[in-house]
């Protein structure tokens, strides 16, 4: 019986050495002490209040910053088709003299610096197979010229790699715009226009334009070739490719302030083909608040926000007052009750 004993004894501690339960602690248990809020009907109703006071005067501030910001926006793809042209494919793909001359009329004084924006619709930048066709280590290494993995169809011309290559940077936006008031140039800076970390690390300083746009279809704009892509910006700026359909893309700023009555004339040229997928262009001027350009969204959001809140504290208010439930012993609760839950 001793034996029998004494092997029962054995046979237990190797059980115990073997099985995977842990070692018994607070933090395994999860016993450690932690906030456990009580929701009672006066916390939460606070709660709902104060998400009101805060969101409310939010969303006030932001809707008045977002009503100053002034805005002026022209479509021109289709004034800018002479009326005999039915087929505006061929035309915006040949050779002829696309100068088209707009007016714009300025309804509020606009103070300095005034954006200028081009906007297209329905453009798919963020098309998968458009997104990923590029190369990074090219636009930033002057010795990785000739890597042009995944930037196929746009990855060589004529047996020779291109620089920058990809669909991205074929399909460069090439409209351009000079504008005028009352027969005064009126000059558009094009400097810092792109993300500073953008031209510091993504586009080198020693890697310039190479065979671009020298294939059979001319995608978009052509670039300088003696100067590097990192101070080439209208490049940087659409080599950031937008998430939704429908974007604008900064083209310069416009350092003078524009007075109530002022006319605008923009001469522009007609060349960027949004014709083959329906798609539109826009001119956009506009100037800018502490919070951005003009967006009403953001305003209406903590509005709304604000509004549900106030809305459910008045409910639950109401409840409160007027069907009142006597609220439980929080000395029951199990952490309270045995310091912890052992």
């Amino acid at each position: 019986m001793a034996t029998l004993g004494a092997e029962g004894s054995n046979d237990s501690t190797a059980n115990r050495r073997q099985t995977k339960r842990p070692k018994y602690s607070k933090f395994t248990q999860q016993e450690l002490p932690a906030c456990k809020p009580i929701l009672t009907p006066r916390a939460v109703i606070s709660a709902f209040l104060i998400v009101t006071v805060v969101f409310i005067p939010i969303g006030v501030a932001s809707l008045l910053a977002s009503r100053d910001v002034v805005e002026i926006a022209d479509r021109y793809d289709l004034q800018c088709i002479p009326a005999n042209v039915t087929d505006k494919v061929a035309y915006i793909q040949s050779s002829a003299d696309k100068t088209c001359t707009r007016e714009l009329r300025v309804e509020k004084h606009m103070k300095s610096p005034i954006y200028v924006y081009y906007q297209l619709d329905n453009f798919y930048q963020n098309h998968r197979r458009y997104v990923k066709s590029r190369n990074d280590e090219q636009l930033r290494n002057a010795g990785k010229a000739n890597s042009t993995s995944g930037c196929d169809p746009e990855n060589d011309a004529n047996g020779m790699p291109i620089v920058p290559c990809g669909l991205i940077a074929w399909s460069l936006f090439n409209d351009t715009y000079s504008f005028s008031r009352s027969e005064s140039n009126l000059t558009v800076n094009k400097t810092g226009i792109s993300w500073k970390s953008d031209r510091e690390h993504k586009f080198g300083k020693d890697v310039f334009p190479k065979n671009f746009q020298n294939g059979s279809i001319i995608g978009g704009d052509h670039l300088n070739e003696t100067i590097p892509l990192s101070e080439q910006e209208d490049l940087i700026v659409w080599m950031r490719t937008a998430a939704l359909p429908t974007f604008r893309k900064l083209y310069g700023k416009i350092e003078v302030d524009l007075e109530k009555g002022d006319v605008i004339q923009v001469t522009l040229k007609n060349r960027y083909n949004t014709y083959s997928f329906n798609g539109e262009k826009k001119l956009v001027l506009s100037t800018a608040s502490w919070l951005g350009g003009k967006n009403d969204f953001l305003g209406f959001a903590y509005l709304c926000v604000g509004g549900l809140s106030f809305f459910l504290a008045m409910a639950f208010t109401i409840v409160y007052f007027v069907k009142p439930r006597q609220l439980g012993d929080p000395s029951y609760l199990s952490w309270n009750r045995n310091g912890g839950g052992q």
